[in-house]
């Protein structure tokens, strides 16, 4: 079947354009000003904006953590993944204590397969290095996962799992928390004060210089203050293979959420930073030291939040991840169209395998297309959103135009708020390895 859209405008990385777009199938048939040919199928989109499938490439779905169990299942929270105009997310498959990673792969698998309404991926959480890790890496990369977050505490580990997965041509990251350090401010200090951002710097520093001296490429996760941000600069500026994350929570929110009746329903790690931090992560994004944003979407309940002497850690946003970048990046002039299709899109499908399948709307990739809308303004709020947290963190927040229509792989979706498809119809991705450079203005 050949869709055509008609009269929108149509995002890359490089720019817009008026266009005509034809899908036929599941690809993208052809890009033209005007499109003479034959269709079965039109949708008027004038006055839209045409992007890319979005891309969030850190979810958390039916996920155990802090000893509590995610309030976002792959069912739900793939459905508030297609309602924000996110087509593709890469979870995480997390070994348990003893566990293989072949195991833990097959676990997400059996929670994922025929549950998940958008394309999904997984990258591989390394919980430790030793020889029985090491010989597993090898049917892990055939299965389609190529990269893998490693926290360890001892550097030499550290240093040697880098060195191995460059080989392969994995992607390394590591979420930047001293945990030694914050665990011994626990005593002492109540909660943010327990993740200070010199910390942050320190182990973010630490680790840039490891994967220097391996010669291995490494994104930076969650980067939340300017402390980290100037480690990662320094890292770039050094020539190093050095990339980096952010996630809207640290672009909107700050701080001061600790000191409300509902701080709990804040936790997150890193922490919420003060609002000054938010102008330099903004201007990195800008110009592409900052390469990625993420939801790193975490939900849990306002019931789990406040159930204990310490809230589990983690927000929800992936239905609010585009439409916030939107409406506080392109719309404020702090970010244009087409920076935006390559922080959601084109940066995320080449790091973690999937160019030039995903992130691009060009002839011969898949039909990922989000319809945005700049005149479907809307005030973000729970009642709008598909998350099964029964919260949102952004309650209150206008936004400029919405996702009005998202498609995969050349089917609707999502319609104006609405799943579509009766069951899901989200595939699993086998990415390969990186060997793109990224965009950067």
């Amino acid at each position: 079947m050949r869709t055509l859209f008609k009269g929108g405008t149509v995002v890359s990385g490089v720019g817009t354009r008026e266009a005509d777009l034809v899908t036929d199938g599941e690809k993208i048939a052809a890009i033209e000003k005007r499109y003479k040919g034959a269709f079965d199928l039109a949708v008027n989109v004038r006055g839209c904006l045409l992007f890319p499938g979005f891309i969030d490439a850190h979810t958390r779905f039916d996920a155990d953590v802090d000893g509590a169990t995610t309030a976002d299942d792959f069912y739900t929270g793939s459905k508030a993944a297609l309602c924000g105009g996110v087509t593709t997310v890469l979870d995480t498959a997390s070994p348990q204590a003893g566990e293989s990673l072949q195991s833990a792969l097959r676990r997400q698998r059996v929670k994922s397969d025929a549950q998940t309404f958008c394309d999904y991926g997984f990258h591989m959480a390394l919980p430790d290095w030793n020889d029985a890790i090491k010989a597993e890496l090898p049917e892990i990369f055939g299965q389609g996962v190529s990269s893998f977050s490693l926290d360890f505490a001892n550097d030499g580990k550290f240093y040697e799992a880098l060195r191995t997965l460059r080989d392969y041509g994995g992607v390394c990251e590591t979420l930047c928390v001293n945990r030694a350090v914050s665990d011994a401010l626990a005593a002492e200090r109540a909660y943010p004060l327990t993740q200070p951002m010199e910390m942050e710097a320190e182990s973010a520093a630490r680790a840039l210089r490891i994967a220097r001296t391996a010669d291995t490429p490494i994104l930076i996760r969650g980067v939340s203050s300017a402390e980290t941000l100037l480690e990662v600069t320094r890292a770039y500026r050094r020539g190093q293979a050095a990339f980096a994350e952010t996630s809207p929570q640290y672009l909107t929110l700050d701080e001061s959420a600790y000191r409300t009746d509902d701080a709990a329903l804040y936790v997150c790690t890193p922490p919420l930073r003060a609002k000054g931090h938010q102008k330099p992560l903004w201007f990195a994004l800008r110009k592409g030291f900052i390469q990625l944003v993420s939801s790193g979407h975490c939900a849990f309940t306002t019931t789990q939040k406040n159930a204990g002497r310490a809230a589990p850690s983690g927000l929800p946003g992936v239905q609010e991840l585009a439409e916030l970048l939107y409406s506080y990046g392109v719309a404020e002039h702090r970010l244009t169209a087409q920076a935006l299709c390559v922080i959601l899109c084109e940066n995320p499908a080449k790091l973690y395998g999937l160019w030039p399948r995903k992130g691009r709307l060009a002839p011969g990739a898949d039909a990922d297309i989000v319809v945005y809308d700049p005149g479907d303004s809307h005030v973000i709020t729970e009642r709008n959103r598909v998350s099964a947290a029964g919260y949102t963190p952004y309650e209150g927040f206008a936004t400029i135009g919405g996702v009005r229509q998202v498609w995969l792989r050349g089917a609707l979706t999502m319609d104006r708020g609405r799943v579509l498809p009766v069951t899901p119809k989200g595939s699993y991705l086998r990415r390969g390895r990186f060997r793109v450079r990224l965009g950067r203005e």
